[in-house]
C-alpha cells in the first residue's frame, strides 16, 4: 500500500511536492474509503485520490515523475548501459535548479513493514541512494550511499538489518545504477521485496504506458473471467449479455527460413486471428457486434475491466492519468466506487488518478476532504500539490462551486475573450 511520495525537481516540479495517502482523522466515510495499515504511526490509509488542475498545471508531470522512479528502479541495473545518460528533464525556468539533482522518495507498506526509499540523481548518475525500513517505531537504515565529489567515488553505510553479500554487490553497483536494483539482480533476499513492490504492486497508466487490452482478453479466455468482465459492464449499465472470444483464419503471410540454402522466403498463408464478439439482448431480440462497432467509452471500460479486476482481487496500487477520458461521468463513480467497497476490494487496493470531471467533487458519498488535491503553477511556473484539507473546507461547502472559481486554485485563469475577438 502506498503511503507516501515524495519529488522535487522534476519536470514543472521544482520543489519538493508530497502527495499522502494517508488518513485524516475526520471519521467521515472511514469504514469504506480508507482501510486499517497495520502501523502504529499511519493506522488508516486512503483507498484512494483524486488530483485536479489546469491544463499544463503539473498533474500529469506528478505522476510522470512516480512512473520515471518505477523504470529506474526497474531499468537501471539491466537496460541502462555503462555511461549511458538518462533523459531526465529536471525543472528549467531557473539556471539554478536546471543543474540541480532530482530527488524521488516512496514509501509503502507490506504487512506490518514500513519501507522508505528514495534515491537522487542527475542525468549523468546516482547521487544518493537510501532505504530505511520500520519493523517498529523506530527506523533501521538498511543502507545508504552517496556520492563523494573528493573522490569521486560512492561511500555506502550498511546497517545491521541489511544482510547477504554487501561488498560484492556494491563492488557491481554502476554509478548510472541504483544499488537496490542490482542487489536484487545478484539475488538479495532482503531487498527483493523492495524492487517487486515497484515491479508488481504499482500498476500505472498514461500517454507514455497506455491501457494493454491483453489482461481482458485473458480473462476472456475462460468462463469465469468472461462472467466477472461482463458483470463488471453490466454494473457500468452496458447491454452486453456475453463476449466471445472468436478465432478465425485469415489471408495473411509467413516468413520461412531455408537455413541450407540460406534464403529467406515469404509465403502466402492463412494465419490465425482472434476477434471479439459482443452479444447485446434487448426486450426486441439479439444482435452481435464486433469490437469496433462498440463505443470508444466501450472499448476503455473493457480494456480497463481486466487489470481493474485483477488489481481489485490483488491488492495493487493503480495510478491513471486522466481517468475521465471517454467515459461518462457517472462510469467514473463506479469506478471509484469499486475501490471503497471493502467486500469487493478485498486486497487492499488504492486509485489514485487525474480527472477534469468537477462533478465528482460533490457526488453524494464519492470521495472525501482527504481524498481531494489540487495542482496549480506559481509565479515562476512551477507545479505545486495541494490537499483541500487544508483549505478547512465547511462539511456541507459547495465543492464544485468553490473549485471553479478559483477558492482552492488549481484552474485555469482565462481572459474573456480568449484571444478571439483581437
Amino acid at each position: 500500500m502506498l503511503i507516501e511520495f515524495r519529488v522535487k525537481n522534476f519536470r514543472s516540479l521544482r520543489d519538493e511536492q508530497v502527495l499522502s495517502l494517508v488518513a485524516s482523522k475526520d471519521n467521515t466515510l472511514q469504514d469504506t474509503h480508507t482501510l486499517a495499515s497495520n502501523l502504529k504511526t499511519v493506522p488508516r490509509l486512503l483507498r484512494s485520490a483524486v488530483i485536479y488542475g489546469a491544463n499544463a498545471s503539473g498533474k500529469s508531470n506528478l505522476l510522470k515523475a512516480l512512473q520515471y522512479m518505477r523504470g529506474v528502479v526497474l531499468e537501471s541495473a539491466t537496460v541502462i548501459q555503462p555511461d549511458q545518460v538518462y533523459s531526465i528533464q529536471p525543472f528549467r525556468l531557473d539556471t539554478v535548479s536546471a543543474s540541480q539533482p532530482s530527488e524521488f522518495e516512496v514509501t509503502f507498506a507490506l504487512g506490518s513493514i514500513r519501507y522508505q526509499y528514495g534515491f537522487t540523481m542527475t542525468a549523468q548518475r546516482i547521487i544518493s541512494e537510501y532505504l530505511l525500513v520500520y519493523k517498529s517505531a523506530k527506523p533501521q537504515r538498511w543502507f545508504e550511499r552517496r556520492y563523494d565529489t573528493k573522490t569521486g567515488k560512492d561511500v555506502y553505510e550498511f546497517g545491521s538489518g541489511m544482510k547477504g553479500s554487501k561488498a560484492l554487490w556494491e563492488g557491481a553497483t554502476r554509478s548510472n545504477s541504483l544499488f537496490l536494483s542490482m542487489a536484487v539482480q545478484l539475488n538479495s533476499e532482503s531487498l527483493r521485496p523492495v524492487f517487486d513492490w515497484f515491479s508488481s504492486s504499482l500498476v500505472i497508466f498514461n500517454e507514455h504506458n497506455k491501457l494493454n487490452p491483453q489482461t481482458s482478453l485473458q480473462m476472456l479466455k475462460d468462463s469465469s473471467g468472461r462472467k466477472q468482465i461482463c458483470d463488471f459492464l453490466s454494473a457500468a449499465d452496458i447491454s452486453i449479455s456475453d463476449i466471445e472470444l472468436v478465432t478465425q483464419k485469415v489471408p495473411g503471410q509467413t516468413v520461412h527460413f531455408d537455413l541450407t540454402a540460406g534464403k529467406t522466403e515469404i509465403r502466402n498463408e492463412e494465419v490465425e486471428k482472434q476477434q471479439l464478439r459482443f452479444s447485446h439482448v434487448t426486450p426486441h431480440g439479439k444482435a452481435v457486434f464486433d469490437l469496433m462497432d462498440e463505443s470508444g467509452g466501450t472499448r476503455n471500460l473493457l480494456f480497463l475491466a481486466g487489470p481493474v479486476l485483477e488489481i481489485l482481487q490483488k491488492g495493487l496500487t493503480l495510478v491513471i492519468d486522466e481517468l475521465d477520458t471517454s467515459l461518462h461521468t457517472l462510469l467514473v463513480r463506479e469506478l471509484v466506487h469499486l475501490f471503497h467497497q471493502p467486500d469487493i476490494n478485498t486486497g487492499g487496493a488504492q486509485l489514485i488518478f487525474t480527472t477534469h470531471d468537477t462533478s465528482l467533487l460533490d457526488a453524494p458519498n464519492l470521495l472525501r476532504r482527504d481524498q481531494i488535491w489540487f495542482v496549480e503553477k506559481d509565479q515562476d511556473q512551477a507545479s505545486t500539490l495541494v490537499s483541500l484539507s487544508e483549505f478547512s473546507p465547511r462539511k456541507n461547502e459547495a465543492l464544485e462551486r468553490g473549485y471553479l472559481i478559483g477558492r482552492y486554485g488549481g484552474i485555469p485563469f482565462l481572459n474573456q475573450s480568449l484571444g478571439l475577438n483581437s
